[in-house]
């Protein structure tokens, strides 16, 4: 297999895009490859992951930053942690370093993936209160933002919509593990109403 440096280029700095190699085989041919251990790993579980462990933050590819950060930090209300000039952008709730990353690297003017193609489904954003997720909305429709969808599942509340860049993004709340939905075997079992909105504004 030969492979060669897309572009020659100097040594990474942070918040620049990492260099990619384009190699001479069918893609993803590596990983086909190797496919057929996975029904090996499959029938052999790892052990359980710490629950302490958490998905830290999301890393997204948008088409214009300043737009993206409109909605994030304008609407949504993150905060900006750290900017590079109109490459990337780190933003986040609380002081943490990031939550959210955007970045141009690849995307810069492009459009959204097509449809029937795989990639990200949606971004789930957790406020930790009924009442908070009210104020999402309320923010929501101040900046004429119309939702894809609102959901009630049992285990939280949902509302459903897309970002600039037509990526996926759910705002939610979870209830108490207490007041979560079972099954007769004490299995989650969620489901999918429909959700009063009037009644999650009015939550205090």
């Amino acid at each position: 297999m030969i492979c060669r440096l897309a572009a020659v280029a100097p040594k990474r700095r942070f918040g620049e895009p990492r260099r990619r190699k384009a190699c001479a085989t069918t893609p993803g041919f590596a990983f086909r490859r190797r496919a057929h251990i996975l029904p090996a790993m499959a029938s052999t579980p790892a052990p359980p992951i710490d629950p302490s462990v958490r998905i830290g933050h999301v890393h997204l590819k948008v088409s214009d930053l300043q737009r993206a950060l409109d909605f994030y930090c304008g609407v949504l209300g993150f905060q900006l942690m750290q900017r590079f000039g109109p490459q990337a952008a780190f933003v986040s709730a609380g002081g943490y370093h990031h939550h959210i990353g955007l970045n141009t690297w690849e995307s810069r003017g492009g459009l959204p993936p097509a449809p029937g193609t795989t990639g990200l489904y949606h971004v789930a954003i957790l406020y930790p209160t009924r009442a908070l997720l009210g104020d999402a909305l309320r923010r929501l429709q101040r900046a004429g933002i119309e939702l894809d969808g609102a959901a009630d599942h049992g285990v939280s509340e949902a509302l459903y919509l897309h970002d600039p860049d037509h990526n996926g993004v759910e705002l939610y709340w979870d209830r108490p593990q207490a007041q979560w939905p079972r099954s007769p075997d004490g299995g989650v079992a969620m489901y999918t109403h429909p959700l009063d909105l009037d009644d999650l504004l009015s939550a205090q």
